[in-house]
């Protein structure tokens, strides 16, 4: 066979990025990031029910996206894939990094986040939370849980400044109540303190859970 080699290199994308409120009259910003075949404009929607006066509301969007359906209809995206698994991730962390600077120098909000993540974009907000340059005063997992492999201990200290909490739908066979337990004695042996939500169905960006966080 003839010899193959395999190479890396670095390229530009052009990312979405979707914002709902005004961001110079805003007195909180949420970062929200959508899950696995979603797209930033309909985590947007889901997130209605958040919505106040003085809210303002920044969604990214996944730079990989695809046909939900074969090879036509509703447009997806997605954070990453099990393929060069480790790339993707410091890609999708470096993406959001340049989201956050956008933010403060576009839309001139200063402001430390909310980062609320739902299925897949749970476990992208927290390895952003751990490993990039954001520093959120709350962190909101909906619907996952942390990332086994993220190394909780060397975040300790930032952790501690924010308030983290979960929330799962009681018959969301994706984030058992298994996974959330695991991830609460997890914080625990770190002394980081963290609440649980639990609503009556299933993995769903659920309305009546997301007014009460």
């Amino acid at each position: 066979m003839t010899q193959r080699t395999s190479h890396e290199l670095r390229v530009r994308r052009t990312a979405r990025v979707e914002v709902a409120g005004d961001p110079l009259s805003a007195r909180e910003l949420w970062i929200v990031v959508h899950g696995y075949a979603q797209t930033a404009a309909e985590m947007l929607g889901s997130c209605e029910p958040l919505a106040r006066e003085g809210r303002v509301f920044v969604a990214p969007e996944a730079l990989s996206r695809f046909y939900r359906r074969g090879s036509s209809g509703p447009i997806g995206a997605s954070w990453m894939t099990r393929e060069a698994r480790e790339r993707e991730i410091a890609d999708y962390i470096a993406y959001l990094d340049q989201v956050q600077l956008w933010i403060r120098r576009e839309l001139r909000c200063e402001l430390s986040p909310t980062v609320l993540g739902f299925s897949q974009g749970v476990a992208t907000a927290w390895r952003w939370t751990v490993l990039g340059e954001v520093r959120p005063q709350r962190l909101i997992a909906f619907g996952a849980g942390i990332p086994p492999d993220l190394d909780l201990a060397a975040a300790r200290e930032r952790l501690a400044r924010l308030r983290i909490e979960f929330a799962r739908g009681a018959d969301d066979s994706y984030h058992t109540s298994e996974w959330a337990d695991r991830d609460r004695a997890r914080l625990a042996e770190l002394g980081l303190v963290c609440r649980l939500h639990e609503f009556a169905g299933g993995h769903e960006l659920d309305s009546a859970s997301l007014r009460s966080l």
